[in-house]
């Protein structure tokens, strides 16, 4: 009998789910653990059947709801060593440029920042500063808009493949006001 198709691990735990809800016809199931000869899974293909326990399953999704349209966002991966952190974390890096978000509208700022993304790319700028201002006070109903949309911005960005890692200024690059950009080096540089 053919060994049937290979199952990636959701479709195995899901199978194992299913199965686990069938009851034999006449008493003639198998004992637990044993592979029933019209079943093309053999135990040891069925999650949990090697002797561990079991991981408790999510349960399935409704169908009836609609799925989310929304792409998820990620945000840059970051690649400092520890180097890099402490350099940035003492302001001993001198950052190539600076853009100040100070005065814009959340669409101007943002454009504002792709154009200096562009422009820092293109002249393999490593360190870029983005004054942002510092975040608001909770009492403070509407502000630090720019500051907060940061994150969606650079995940978005069609350079986010070329940003390294974000991080806090120091306070003489602006403190909690700005950020650190740091951007990859172009191959072959």
């Amino acid at each position: 009998m053919p060994a049937g198709p290979r199952l990636s691990a959701e479709e195995r735990a899901l199978w194992a789910r299913v199965a686990a809800t069938v009851t034999p016809l006449d008493g003639r199931g198998a004992a637990p653990g044993d592979a029933s000869p019209s079943s093309p899974f053999a135990p040891s293909e069925v999650e949990g059947s090697r002797g561990a326990q079991p991981r408790p399953l999510a349960p399935l999704e409704n169908p009836s709801r609609p799925r989310s349209t929304r792409t998820e966002v990620r945000p840059p991966t970051d690649t400092l060593d520890g180097g890099w952190d402490r350099r940035l974390r003492q302001g001993s890096v001198a950052p190539e440029r600076t853009i100040d978000l100070h005065g814009h509208t959340l669409v101007s700022a943002q454009s504002a920042l792709e154009h200096a993304l562009a422009r820092a790319v293109a002249d393999d700028v490593r360190v870029l500063v983005v004054i942002t201002g510092k975040p608001p006070k909770p009492e403070a109903k509407g502000r630090g808009l720019i500051r907060a949309s940061i994150g969606d911005w650079l995940g978005t960005s069609g350079y986010r493949d070329r940003i390294a890692a974000v991080r806090h200024a120091h306070p003489r690059h602006g403190g909690s006001g700005a950020l650190y950009l740091i951007l990859r080096r172009r191959r072959g540089a």
